[in-house]
């Protein structure tokens, strides 16, 4: 896989709310998956799916502690990522209104 293809395959992640919502939690620190279910109303095959396309793109990585996985966001340029898209989403919608 080239540079361009991996790159796509990022932003192709990021463009789920869900997803979204999922780093954006992850934003403040690791959370075991059953904490992301309560928080997202969606089954846990639901959430793994979304979780592996995630680990996929290489923006988070898991973590086995016994019966139960954890998630953490893999790169802090990850959240730098995030906090540009706010930014970006907010100064659109301030041009719109």
């Amino acid at each position: 896989m080239n540079n361009i293809d991996f790159q796509a395959r990022i932003f192709k992640a990021l463009g789920h709310p869900l997803r979204l919502k999922i780093l954006k939690k992850l934003v403040s620190g690791e959370l075991c998956v059953c904490k992301l279910v309560d928080d997202t109303e969606f089954t846990q095959a639901n959430l793994s799916q979304h979780l592996k396309i995630l680990s996929n793109a290489g923006l988070i990585v898991k973590r086995k502690e016994g019966n139960y996985s954890h998630y953490r966001i893999s790169d802090d340029k990850t959240i730098d990522l995030l906090a540009h898209c706010e930014d970006i989403a907010a100064n659109y919608i301030k041009k719109l209104l």
